[in-house]
């Protein structure tokens, strides 16, 4: 069990100003893993001040400094992939093969992208007699998710670091160990003091701390749209900039002359990844009415060929969700598709075989869902799949933009250029044409209530950069 009783705070371990702790859950077996402080104000206003005070040298330092410090930290991540592997399967539950290439990998991907980044920042542009130069925006607060624990702060620390820009982090209470571990990297690499600041504790109290202080000059959050929303209302009083990473309710969509079995098939695995506690999740899968019975066997057979157990045990290809509450929240949405009349493929309420401690829940796959059922509009985020049919292409992108999110897609065809077109029509800020790989230097957007902003690659600098004009 790992027991951390610091904070840390301008390049050191300090104690906390909050006197409570935090029980981290080991969700495959229910039994503390860790303990972390529950920080409080006091903490978010000591650790504000390291970040506004190292602002000042921070935000001059050369392209070429921080890009060496950039590079020092994807190799440290690099040397460690198999730890961070085993601290995500350990506090998130994620099957440890799955965890070193998924989290460890992730990590690496994404900080070894930004290597070059930093150059961006000295890039000036000759607008007829003015000079535009980018500047970094400042302090930023993030507030990172629980599913991914190492990548939902690197998305956001590599491009703020490239800009120049200081940072505090609060990462979920349910999965903060692996922040620790990222405290340590960034402190043994000679990252200097205040760059980066790390305060645990409750969202109502630190991540709401952070919202409002007025020091704080950007919000980055990825979260529930709920979240989302409120952190926007903490942060207009003092008009900060925020970016927002929310919910997702992703379509694949199968066009009539796709190989349906395929597309069910990757649908109904790719459902299982992270036990479906992936914001861009594709959970509706959209296919020809006239060959719904093509892709409910096909998806059957993907769900049940899914081994679910702990996540050290050996063969296991799915683990547990994070948490007793995301457990009755997926079964909740089980529950709630069988007595809306959805068509119960495969999985359902009960628990995985063997199995009665740890949070499980079975792959569950949906047939004859309409797009107006609770599962077809709802976020569950867990490993449900819901078959919607149609009739015809034009009703298929209908269905597929009928939702209050745009977070993700994909499309699949036997026409490469049949996909495009129907993947230009989807209110998604990205979309997966026939299988096409994640791509991490590729702006990660989103459209409508999944939020504002964008992460990865040369666009997710962006966020970070304030733009002057200097007229001459």
């Amino acid at each position: 069990m790992q027991v951390h009783d610091k904070l840390y705070i301008n390049g050191q371990w300090v104690a906390p100003k909050g006197t409570g702790k935090i029980d981290v859950i080991d969700p495959s077996t229910e039994e503390v893993c860790g303990v972390v402080p529950s920080g409080n104000a006091d903490d978010v206003n000591a650790a504000v001040a390291a970040a506004k005070a190292a602002f000042k040298t921070w935000s001059r330092t050369s392209a070429a400094y921080r890009s060496e410090l950039i590079g020092k930290i994807a190799a440290k991540f690099t040397e460690n992939m198999a730890k961070v592997g085993e601290l995500c399967a350990r506090e998130l539950g994620t099957p440890l093969k799955t965890s070193i290439g998924l989290h460890g990998g992730l990590g690496i991907g994404v900080m070894s992208s930004y290597k070059e980044v930093p150059f961006e920042m000295e890039k000036e542009e000759k607008i007829g007699n003015s000079i535009i130069i980018k500047e970094p925006i400042g302090v930023c607060g993030f507030i990172t998710p629980w599913n991914f624990p190492l990548h939902q702060i690197v998305a956001k620390l590599a491009p703020a670091l490239a800009a120049g820009c200081t940072v505090v982090v609060k990462p979920s209470s349910e999965t903060p160990l692996t922040a620790f571990w990222l405290a340590q990297v960034l402190h043994d690499v000679g990252l200097p003091a205040g760059v980066f600041n790390l305060v645990t504790g409750p969202g109502r109290t630190v991540g709401e701390a952070m919202c409002t202080h007025p020091d704080v000059d950007m919000v980055s959050i990825t979260g529930s749209t709920e979240a989302g929303i409120r952190v926007a209302q903490l942060a207009a009083g003092t008009v900060k900039r925020v970016s927002q990473e929310l919910g997702g309710k992703s379509v694949l969509l199968a066009l009539e002359d796709a190989d349906i079995a395929q597309a069910a098939a990757r649908a109904s695995g790719g459902i299982c990844a992270n036990s479906g506690q992936v914001c861009a999740a594709l959970s509706r899968l959209l296919v020809p009415r006239a060959k719904q019975d093509i892709a409910i066997a096909a998806a059957k057979a993907a769900a049940e060929s899914v081994v679910v157990g702990g996540a050290f045990d050996d063969g296991v290809t799915m683990g547990p969700v994070s948490s007793k509450a995301q457990f009755d929240t997926v079964r909740s949405y089980i529950k709630k598709g069988i007595e809306e009349g959805a068509t119960l493929v495969t999985g359902g309420l009960d628990m995985p075989a063997g199995k009665n401690t740890g949070y499980f829940v079975k792959p569950t796959v949906f047939a004859d869902v309409r797009n107006d059922m609770t599962i077809a509009q709802e976020e569950i985020f867990g490993p449900v799949l819901c078959i919607i049919p149609y009739d015809n292409e034009a009703q298929a992108i209908e269905i597929a933009n009928d939702t209050i999110f745009g977070l993700s897609g994909a499309v699949y065809s036997g026409s490469q250029e049949r996909a495009i077109a129907a993947a230009k029509q989807i209110r998604t800020g990205q979309v997966s044409i026939n299988g096409g790989a994640f791509n991490v230097a590729a702006p990660f957007r989103w459209f409508k209530q999944s939020g504002n902003g964008r992460e990865l690659g040369p666009h997710g600098l962006t966020e970070f950069v304030e733009l002057k004009a200097m007229q001459l």
